[in-house]
């Protein structure tokens, strides 16, 4: 989340018009993230996110993001619900981009993350996963192995700005994985994006899951590489095998992993290192000036992948 575009109080007037939410009273901009322009609105009936979606967000994509959402919420996943205007419709447009409203959660985002938080992540995860074994849409991952060297190359020109050796390193570590991808894992409905600040809890319980906008058609347990990633690295990023062994069980009494899923953990760990190296490393270079929005260290995701690249197996994770 991020704010690159304002919306004066002539337009939101106009756009809320078209719902039943009663008059503003209060419309604050969110700085996390880095995707879209995010709102925290607040009306007569009640706190909303107001989602405006950015160049990076494909329009033609929107459709599945908030069909998902409406598919899970049915299902009884806690996540947000997008709001429907009095035509039926939730995507519109404001200020020039597409623009939804979806229903605010209750609950915060750990700051210390502890192995009960990494169960409790896991379980929700499958619930996900099981939720969506039937939603009819589908969106190929577009920040998956076929997708990260073109964005590598538009990067490598200026990656040695980062850290020296940086460009040589992600071309030989790119050629790895497209070598060793796996091809016939159990594939779904994935997050894409389960970092913990996308995750709230009350109490040691999940109260919601948020950010859909990289949901995708993948490997299943792709999604549980990319939350071994976000979640069991310590602050100064040393591997909790706790925390992924909390994770991991979470999931499992919920969904269990096939012995492919098992054995391929290292690779796909090693590959969303990489996609989450990429996407920030291009951030890094290309964030306007200007913007309301954190940028996020790239070398954080390099030294998380030269981590996962010396395993063998599951078992540094916990898993026999």
């Amino acid at each position: 989340m991020a704010v690159y575009t304002e919306v004066s109080d002539e337009e939101l007037d106009a756009f809320l018009a078209q719902y039943d939410l009663g008059a503003v009273r209060a419309l604050k901009g969110i700085a996390e993230g880095v995707e879209n322009s995010n709102y925290l609105l607040q009306t007569e009936t009640g706190r909303y996110i107001l989602t405006l979606y950015e160049k990076r967000t494909r329009a033609e994509d929107l459709p599945f993001f908030l069909g998902l959402m409406d598919h899970l919420a049915a299902k009884g996943i806690a996540c947000p619900t997008p709001i429907h205007a009095r035509d039926g419709l939730a995507l519109r447009h404001l200020a020039g981009r597409p623009a939804a409203l979806v229903s605010f959660l209750d609950g915060i985002s750990p700051k210390r993350i502890t192995a009960g938080h990494c169960a409790a992540v896991g379980a929700a995860l499958a619930g996900l996963h099981r939720a969506g074994a039937d939603f009819a849409s589908h969106r190929p991952n577009a920040l998956s192995v076929a997708g990260w060297r073109p964005l590598f190359e538009s990067a490598r020109p200026r990656a040695d700005e980062v850290l020296t050796g940086l460009a040589a390193d992600i071309d030989s570590e790119l050629a790895r994985l497209e070598a060793d991808w796996p091809q016939n894992l159990p594939a779904g409905v994935i997050h894409a994006d389960l970092f913990p600040d996308n995750v709230f809890f009350l109490g040691d319980s999940v109260s919601g899951l948020i950010d859909f906008y990289f949901a995708c058609t993948d490997f299943l347990a792709y999604d549980i590489a990319v939350c071994l990633n976000a979640w069991c690295f310590e602050p100064d990023l040393a591997f909790n095998a706790t925390k992924a062994r909390q994770l991991i069980g979470g999931y499992q009494r919920v969904r269990p992993l096939g012995a492919q899923e098992l054995a391929a953990l290292p690779l796909l760990a090693r590959g969303a290192a990489m996609r989450f190296l990429l996407t920030r490393l291009y951030d890094w270079l290309n964030t306007p000036a200007g913007a309301l929005v954190k940028r996020k260290d790239p070398l954080e995701y390099w030294k998380r992948l030269r981590f996962h690249r010396g395993l063998s197996s599951p078992a540094a994770y916990g898993v026999a």
